[in-house]
């Protein structure tokens, strides 16, 4: 039956039961990813005391921003490996991988073994990632595909929010370690889901070159799309925008930790519904992974109805209006310590990147020659390896300097001559902030609203907003000299 007659539910009838494996398996591993990297930056830098690492932000940044890009890139390899030895295969060495890297990321305290540990578990993730999205291609048509994709894309989101929303009552309960462990055992249901009920779908033979052949033809592929200027110049803008993005996860959390008073929120929300205040607070603030949280909730319900409006809309002029919204809203989250700024700024950020986000991959096929969109896909994850590497500086080093509540009150208690321990595995950060307030005679609240006005730690939303605007008047450029000018072409024929 052609899709224009096929119902909605007839659709759904249409799927094959290795997409729904395939799609089942993506939100389990999305669930064990969130449910650490969303809260990777309160735990890093987290004080020692309370079962966090204590490390500097610089370290944090390296750790969240370097292991991500290479995730990004490894599939060039990955790839390949799941075409020779078979999808089935790969997945279960992908999840063996994981199960040892989770329950391994909750063991070891040093910033080398923990930098080892998250690149043996970005590994083990760049085998997954590229499996999944063949064997939902290779389950659908073009009757559902689109149907099918959005439904993949939704288990995403869904996984992204549940991993988190578990963590975060686990590690307050529990402690830090059970994050790693439960992701561990996340991951361990989709190895039974793989051993015991995934078929391996029908793939071309591969051809007679070998593993290293097959790599460097890939890179050599990849190479001859990027010498397309149009294609590499929107992929450095895209640049932009991922950097941008990652400060949700990589330096948000952070910074609401160190900045935000949410007070009042966990008073709200305890008073409408105390079990659900208790869950998402601690020491009556509302813990920061539940701030980013929003943008999962928004995506999962309004990713759809945005979509819908945005198709009315030319693509590179979604992608303008999506990078001024999403720049506002981040803007807003940085701006102040008014907890509802940020709640509005991330809703606000949310509904960009539903605009932006999905119309970049819609983007790269309409400046794909005929006959190589595959190819000029290859190169989506490009961007976002760099938005990542870049990241790192801006949520490490650029916070560390401008925003760091330690580093900046530590600078304040040198320039007034009040004599401080070092934070060591002896004497926490917490402990630091304990002693600092009681030799300063004012509360822990007081020190913060003294740090905050003589250091103005939200400056660093001039650098996040800034690479924002950057990004929105390049791609604006880019629109009127490259794609204005090859639809008044096309238009002219």
């Amino acid at each position: 039956m052609s899709a224009e007659k096929r119902s909605f539910f007839g659709t759904l009838g249409s799927f094959k039961k290795t997409f729904w494996i395939a799609s089942a398996m993506e939100l389990f591993e999305r669930w064990a990813w969130y449910g650490i990297f969303t809260l990777l930056a309160i735990y890093l830098v987290g004080s020692t005391d309370t079962g966090g690492l204590g490390f500097s932000h610089t370290e944090k940044g390296q750790l969240m921003g370097f292991i991500p890009a290479i995730l990004y890139l490894l599939p060039l390899f990955t790839g390949v490996i799941a075409d020779k030895i078979g999808y089935k295969l790969s997945l279960i060495i992908a999840y063996i991988m994981l199960i040892v890297g989770y329950y391994l990321m909750g063991e070891v305290t040093s910033y080398w073994s923990v930098f080892f540990v998250f690149l043996f578990v970005a590994l083990g993730a760049a085998l997954f990632k590229p499996v999944a999205s063949a064997i939902v291609t290779k389950s659908t048509d073009n009757s559902n595909s689109t149907l099918g994709f959005g439904i993949f894309y939704m288990m995403v989101n869904i996984g992204g929010f549940i991993g988190p929303a578990m963590s975060s009552g686990l590690r307050s309960t529990y402690g830090w370690k059970l994050i790693f462990i439960q992701a561990a055992i996340v991951i361990g249901i989709n190895l039974i889901i793989v051993l015991f009920f995934f078929k391996e779908p029908y793939r071309e033979e591969s051809s007679n070159e070998n593993f290293g052949e097959a790599v460097s033809n890939s890179i050599k592929k990849i190479i001859e799309a990027v010498k397309d200027v149009r294609l590499s110049v929107l992929l450095i803008i895209m640049v932009g925008f991922w950097t941008m993005f990652n400060q949700l996860f990589n330096t948000l959390p952070n910074f609401i930790e160190d900045w935000v008073d949410s007070s009042i929120l966990s008073t709200t929300i305890t008073e409408f519904w105390p079990w659900l205040g208790n869950v998402m607070s601690d020491g009556g603030q509302i813990k920061p992974e539940w701030f980013t949280q929003i943008d999962a909730l928004m995506i999962v319900f309004l990713q759809i109805f945005v979509s819908f409006f945005v198709l009315k809309m030319r693509h590179v002029t979604a992608m303008v209006r999506g990078f001024i919204i999403a720049t506002i809203g981040i803007g807003l989250t940085f701006y102040t310590q008014n907890v509802w700024f940020t709640v509005i700024g991330t809703v606000v950020f949310a509904i960009g990147e539903m605009a932006t986000n999905p119309t970049f991959s819609s983007f790269i096929a309409i400046i794909s020659p005929k006959g190589k969109e595959a190819l000029y896909q290859g190169t989506y994850f490009l961007p976002v390896a760099a938005g990542n590497f870049f990241t790192a500086f801006v949520s490490g080093n650029l916070y560390q300097s401008w925003s760091d509540k330690l580093s900046l009150l530590q600078t304040e208690m040198a320039t007034r001559g009040i004599e401080m321990p070092a934070v060591s595995a002896e004497f926490s950060k917490n402990q630091y902030y304990d002693l600092a307030a009681q030799k300063l005679g004012i509360s822990q609240s007081d020190m913060t609203a003294l740090l905050w006005n003589n250091y103005s730690p939200n400056k660093i939303w001039i650098v996040i907003v800034g690479i924002g605007v950057v990004t929105i008047l390049a791609l604006a450029i880019y629109d009127k000299l490259v794609i204005k000018p090859k639809e008044a072409a096309e238009k002219a024929k």
